[in-house]
Formats: C-alpha cells, sequence, structure tokens
C-alpha cells in the first residue's frame, strides 16, 4: 500500500509550481482529482480536471460519507472522493492531493498514516510582495490572503512537514526526501 501526501500553502507561495515541478520529475505519482458541483469551463474535461457532479449528488455523497474532506466556496462544494484515494492506494499508486489546511487537517483525522506538508513563504513580507507583484487582486483580496495567510500559518504548526519555498527546486527536493523517508 503506498501513500498519500497531502500539500498546503497560503495563495501565493507557489505551491501549484512546486507540484508541477514535482509531478514531472516524479510520473509514478498521481495527483488526486477533486469532486465539484462547479459547471465546467472551457478547456476542461471531466475526470481530469475535476469529476463534475450535481448538488444533489455531492450532498447524497457528504451524507454517506463518501469524501474524505468538503467545502463550499461560492456556491460550488469541493472535495476529496475517499473511494478515488482507497482505490489507487491499492493499486500501488502513490497520490499527491493539494487542498487547503482546514481540508488537509480532516484528512489527517480519517488517515492517520497520510502525509501533511505544508509550503510557506520565505517570510510574511515576501508573500505579501508575490501577491502584489502579480497585480491582478485588489487591495481588498489581497488583505483577504493575507488573513487566510496567516490563519494557514498557525494551522500550518499540526503538518508533518513544513518546506519554505525559497526556490522551486529546492523546495521539491525537500518534498522528494519527505517521500523517501516516508516510504521506508
Amino acid at each position: 500500500m503506498k501513500k498519500l501526501f497531502v500539500i498546503s500553502g497560503s495563495s501565493g507561495v507557489g505551491k501549484g509550481t512546486v507540484i508541477k515541478e514535482f509531478l514531472m520529475r516524479n510520473p509514478n505519482f498521481k495527483l488526486s482529482i477533486s469532486c465539484t458541483t462547479r459547471k465546467m469551463r472551457a478547456g476542461e474535461v471531466d475526470g481530469v480536471n475535476y469529476f463534475y457532479i450535481t448538488r444533489e449528488e455531492f450532498q447524497s455523497g457528504i451524507a454517506k460519507g463518501d469524501f474524505l474532506e468538503w467545502a463550499e466556496f461560492s456556491d460550488n462544494f469541493y472535495g476529496t472522493s475517499k473511494t478515488f484515494v482507497e482505490k489507487s492506494l491499492a493499486r500501488g499508486e502513490d497520490i499527491l492531493l493539494e487542498i487547503d489546511t482546514q481540508g488537509a487537517l480532516k484528512v489527517k483525522e480519517l488517515m492517520p498514516d497520510s502525509v501533511l506538508i505544508f509550503i510557506a513563504p520565505p517570510s510574511f513580507e515576501e508573500l505579501e510582495n508575490r501577491l502584489r507583484g502579480r497585480k491582478t487582486e485588489s487591495e481588498e483580496v489581497i488583505q483577504k490572503r493575507l488573513n487566510q495567510a496567516a490563519r494557514e500559518r498557525e494551522a500550518s504548526k499540526k503538518y508533518d512537514y513544513v518546506i519554505v519555498n525559497d526556490t522551486i527546486s529546492e523546495a521539491v527536493k525537500r518534498i522528494e526526501a519527505i517521500v523517501l523517508e516516508s516510504s521506508k
């Protein structure tokens, strides 16, 4: 049986880039695909980007305990299928799950052998610089993201590992070292 690795990090920390690089260097890993009730966007594929299900199917799944974790954002549900993860692990696949800290801590409760990795910025000031450097969000949105980052930093104390994303390549090497250690 392989392991479930859960990666979280604040908006702007570069976790998406780190995960993308890690998966390119470690093709034996499978990225978990979440379920959602949101409508499919142009270019997205069911079973690749998300498993797109109806609100009723999602709510039924919640009632039956079909999700390792779930949340509702902007009137849409998002969640991790327990069956998808369990079947993938049983097939001998290492799974990588990218979710928020709240969901990660729920996963850890249900699957205590999962490994939680938090990607942190070099400093809070650097995170703010990265968010402002995007030039894509209003001051209000930036402040919300910074407040959320402070809450996530507090939650990261419950994680198995915290990796500072100084550079993408070093962050990936640290994840690879964690995977190697966890596989012993």
